[in-house]
C-alpha cells in the first residue's frame, strides 16, 4: 500500500478538502474525459447527492463545481480569476473550458440539489453530464468525493481504487503492525521508510522541494489567520477571533503572572488562525481534510517556537511521519466526515501531529505508533454536525483542542517506552465500526447535534 504525502497533504482551497476540492476535482476531471470524446457537447449539468446536497452550500459546493466544469483546479486556484469567471457565467449562462466549445450551463436550473437518498458508493456522490444541441445526454459520469480532496468514479470506487497502484515500494505495510515489524526488520524510523517509498517513485529534488512547499503554505495560511480581522462568510456572522488572541498571548510573554496552561492557547491560536482561514475560502493544505486542516501546522508551530532543540530541518521527518499515519487511516477506515464524522477527520489529524510531533522529539516507532493511538483513541465517536452547514462551528475551535489533545499524546507516549494495551490497528478499526454505526445526521449532513439545536440565521 503507498500513499504518497503529497496525497495527504495536498494545496487548495478552503473551506472543504470533501465538499470543495473534490467537486471542483471532479469538474475538472470530466473536462478531461469530454475533450477525448469523439463528439462535441453543448451544454452541462451536475447534480449533487447526499451530504454535498444537504450542506453544498454552506461549504461552497456549488461555487466549485461550477469552478470545476469552467476548469479551475484547486492547486492552481486564483480566487480573483474564480469571482470572475463566476460572474461571467452567471451573466452569459455559458462555461468557456479551455479546449471545448462555449457550454450552455444555467446555475439555477443545471446544478441540482437532490436530497433524496444517497448515491450508493459514498456519502459524498455527484452526477455530471454533457448533452447535445437536443438536450440528450451523450456523456455521464458518477463521482465520488471520498475525503481529503481524493475523488473516485465509480468505477475506480468499487474497483477498490483509493490507492496507488503503481510499482511495488520498499516498505508497503497496510498496517500500523507492519509498520512496525519492517521498522525494526530494517533499523530505519517511520519517516525513513516513508522517505524511501516516496524516492521510489520519484527523485529526492521532487521530495524536498515539496515538503517544504507544504510546510510554506501552512505556515503562510496560519500567519495570514494570525492578522486578519473581520467576519466570516456565510452568515453566522462568527468573527474571527485568532488575532485578538495571539496579542494577548504576545503581551503576556515573559509576565511570571501567566498560568501554566497559556501554553494550550498558543497551541489553539495557531490551529484557530489555520481554520478561519479555511473558512474564509482562502489556500489550505489539507491535513488531512481542509476541516482539520490546523492540528498539523499547529503543533509543528508549537514545536518551533516552544520547545527548546526544535529546528526546521526536521520538519520533512515530521511531515513524512504524519503522513504514514494518515495513510494508515485512511487506507484501513475513512478521513472524510461525511462517511464517519469528525473523528475521520480532527480524530485522524490529531493522531498524524501526535505521531509526528513524538518523530521530532526523539520517539522510537513504538512510542509514534503509541502517540497516534493514544490521540485517536480519544475523538472516537466524534460527530461532524456544522452548523448551518459552514466549516466554522464547532469546526474552527475543534481544531485547536485536537491540537492539544496531539501534544498531551506525543508527551504522554514519550514517558513510556511503547508498550501499551490498544494497538493503533485496533483504534483504527473501531473508528471505522463508529464511523458505520453513526446515524446519517451526524456526519456532516447538518441534520443533527449542534446544527440542529445552535440558532443559525
Amino acid at each position: 500500500m503507498f500513499l504518497s504525502v503529497f496525497d495527504m497533504f495536498k494545496v487548495g482551497v478552503g473551506p472543504s478538502s470533501s465538499h470543495t476540492m473534490g467537486p471542483m476535482v471532479a469538474g475538472a476531471r470530466f473536462l478531461d474525459r469530454l475533450r477525448a470524446a469523439p463528439f462535441t457537447p453543448h451544454g452541462m449539468r451536475a447534480v449533487l447527492h447526499g451530504s454535498l446536497a444537504f450542506t453544498g452550500i454552506g461549504h461552497a459546493t456549488d461555487r466549485a463545481t461550477i469552478l470545476g466544469l469552467a476548469g479551475f483546479r484547486p492547486e492552481s486556484y486564483d480566487a480573483e480569476a474564480a469571482e470572475t469567471a463566476l460572474a461571467r457565467i452567471r451573466d452569459t449562462g455559458q462555461l468557456e473550458p479551455e479546449g471545448l466549445p462555449a457550454l450552455a450551463f444555467d446555475p439555477a436550473r443545471d446544478l441540482v440539489f437532490d436530497h433524496g437518498p444517497a448515491l450508493p458508493g459514498h456519502a459524498n456522490g455527484m452526477i455530471l453530464k454533457a448533452m447535445d444541441a437536443q438536450g440528450d445526454v451523450i456523456l455521464q459520469e458518477t463521482y465520488y468525493s471520498v475525503g481529503g480532496g481524493f475523488v473516485l468514479t465509480e468505477a475506480e470506487l468499487a474497483a477498490g481504487r483509493d490507492t496507488d497502484d503503481g510499482p511495488p515500494v520498499p516498505y508497503p505495510f497496510k498496517s500500523a503492525a507492519e509498520m512496525l515489524e519492517m521498522a525494526q526488520a530494517s533499523g530505519l524510523s517511520i519517516a525513513g521508510m516513508k522517505r524511501a517509498n516516496e524516492l521510489s517513485r520519484g527523485g529526492v529534488d521532487r521530495l524536498d522541494r515539496g515538503l517544504s512547499r507544504i510546510w510554506e503554505v501552512m505556515e503562510a495560511c496560519m500567519e495570514r489567520g494570525l492578522t486578519e480581522t473581520g467576519e466570516l462568510p456565510g452568515g453566522l456572522r462568527v468573527r474571527r477571533r485568532a488575532r485578538a488572541i495571539h496579542d494577548q498571548l504576545q503581551a503576556e510573554r515573559g509576565m511570571n503572572l501567566a498560568p501554566p496552561h497559556t501554553i494550550n492557547d498558543w497551541m489553539s491560536v495557531y490551529a484557530m488562525a489555520v481554520n478561519e482561514e479555511n473558512a474564509a475560502g482562502g489556500q489550505v493544505v489539507t491535513a488531512p481534510t481542509n476541516g482539520a486542516a490546523g492540528v498539523v501546522p499547529a503543533v509543528i508551530r508549537y514545536w518551533l517556537d516552544h520547545v527548546p532543540g526544535a529546528t526546521r530541518k526536521r520538519i520533512p521527518e515530521f511531515l513524512l511521519t504524519a503522513a504514514a499515519i494518515g495513510g494508515l487511516v485512511k487506507y484501513n477506515a475513512s478521513i472524510s466526515g461525511a462517511e464517519a464524522g469528525c473523528q475521520a477527520e480532527v480524530g485522524s489529524a490529531s493522531a498524524m501531529a501526535a505521531a509526528g510531533l513524538a518523530a521530532v522529539m526523539g520517539g522510537s516507532p513504538a512510542q509514534i505508533e503509541n502517540a497516534a493511538e493514544i490521540a485517536l483513541e480519544h475523538h472516537l465517536g466524534m460527530t461532524c454536525d456544522p452548523v448551518k452547514g459552514l466549516v466554522q462551528v464547532p469546526c474552527i475551535e475543534r481544531n485547536g483542542l485536537g491540537a492539544i489533545k496531539a501534544v498531551s499524546a506525543a508527551s504522554l507516549s514519550l514517558r513510556g517506552d511503547g508498550t501499551h494495551l490498544v494497538p493503533l490497528d485496533a483504534c483504527i478499526e473501531t473508528m471505522r465500526q463508529t464511523g458505520h454505526d453513526m446515524s446519517e445526521k451526524y456526519k456532516e449532513t447538518s441534520l443533527g447535534g449542534l446544527a440542529v439545536n445552535v440558532p443559525n440565521c
